[in-house]
């Protein structure tokens, strides 16, 4: 009961993990992003225009991205700047519904300084909030009698979000598509095009589409291509942690096996009646079988349910809290898949099957003559 407990509650939490990270990876960042060979994409409308008829493609966005450094008074930290446009991004990404202050449209506003939308982990290293003015530094600028110059603007913070990712909510900022595209000196043209799809594990299918339909000079990437290794390295370690931990189930499966034993030696006599009787090996050895079985059955069936209440209960009280800068994530999450309880059960009772095979072997070849000699 105790290792197939143990085995749900880990493979949940590894499940958890997967899906948590997926959701937060996949609400900031697009489904497929498309770019370019040559840089930019200037006739990004077309673009668009000829990726929206490809059947799986629900919505599409462009975006310019590039590496800045933001400061406040003393405190300064590198990010990534995101040019967007407000009346697209909220249908590829869901950026709009982890706004923790302000609005995304706040970016589209005129007049003033151009607005932009910080993370609250970079709120707080920057000690900025809403109205605050910050300066954007790009390391790419234009060249003068001392070399290269960087390129120095002021923003207004319009907004901040909490995607619960330190990762992103410390490194990327975002701003309107024309700030971005001022500031970069990009012109008319944009970074690439993000693309949301209706099956999210068809993204491999439809990156290999844009190039036929774009052009070669086009090139796609998915979501899962991406954040392979992140991905590979979650899926390796939920199989090594269920090998680990199928390891209490075989060292609890010894307990029957001596149980077993132990009801072979006490029931000598009752076993040699039965064969006195005419009952076959095939039958004695069935007897315990069947009961090592019962006794397998019942403590997966225990914590199974067991499993099923303490990944209930992590999962809705968040009962244990992570540091979100080291974890990426601020509390344990917990995803129940049915095929983890179908495998860990299926498990479980194999190896409680297994075990039982010995004691009843020994039972099976007792010969009835010898407990029966001096009754």
């Amino acid at each position: 009961m105790v290792g197939v407990m143990a085995l749900i509650v880990v493979l949940s939490v590894m499940s958890g993990f997967h899906e948590d990270l997926r959701k937060k990876i996949l609400g900031v960042n697009a489904h497929v992003v498309v770019m370019n060979f040559r840089g930019g994409i200037a006739d990004y409308k077309g673009v668009i225009d000829k990726l929206r008829s490809i059947d799986e493609v629900e919505a599409a966005s462009p975006f310019v991205l590039g590496q800045v450094m933001i400061s406040k008074a003393d405190a300064a930290h590198g990010v990534y700047l995101r040019g967007v446009d407000p009346a697209y991004e909220g249908s590829t990404t869901t950026i709009s519904s982890h706004m923790k202050v302000g609005r995304l449209e706040a970016l589209s506003k005129k007049g003033g300084l151009p607005g932009v939308i910080i993370g609250n982990e970079l709120a707080a290293i920057l000690n900025a909030y809403i109205g605050d003015i910050v300066n954007i530094v790009s390391p790419v600028g234009e060249i003068g009698p001392m070399g290269m110059l960087p390129r120095v603007r002021q923003f207004r913070v319009v907004g901040i979000f909490e995607i619960g990712m330190y990762e992103y909510d410390a490194n990327l900022i975002l701003t309107s598509l024309k700030a971005a595209q001022e500031f970069f000196k990009t012109g008319g043209s944009v970074t690439g095009v993000e693309l949301r799809i209706k099956d999210i594990y068809r993204a491999s299918e439809i990156r290999k589409i844009v190039p036929k339909v774009l052009g070669p000079a086009y090139f796609a990437r998915d979501w899962m291509q991406m954040n392979r290794n992140l991905f590979s390295a979650l899926k390796l370690e939920k199989f090594a942690m269920f090998i680990i931990l199928t390891l209490i189930v075989v060292v609890a499966s010894f307990n029957i096996v001596s149980t077993l034993i132990m009801n072979v030696i006490e029931k000598q006599r009752e076993i040699a009646i039965l064969k006195a009787m005419g009952a076959t090996n095939r039958g004695i050895m069935g007897i315990f079988i069947f009961q090592g079985l019962i006794i397998g059955v019942l403590g997966t069936v225990l914590g199974i349910i067991g499993g099923y209440i303490l990944c209930y209960l992590i999962g809705t009280y968040e009962i244990i809290k992570l540091p979100a800068d080291v974890y990426y994530l601020s509390h344990l999450p917990v995803k129940t898949k049915a095929m983890d309880f179908v495998v860990v059960s299926i498990s479980a009772v194999l190896i409680s099957l297994a075990s039982t095979v010995y004691p009843a072997y020994q039972a099976a070849k007792l010969n009835p003559v010898e407990p029966l000699r001096y009754e």
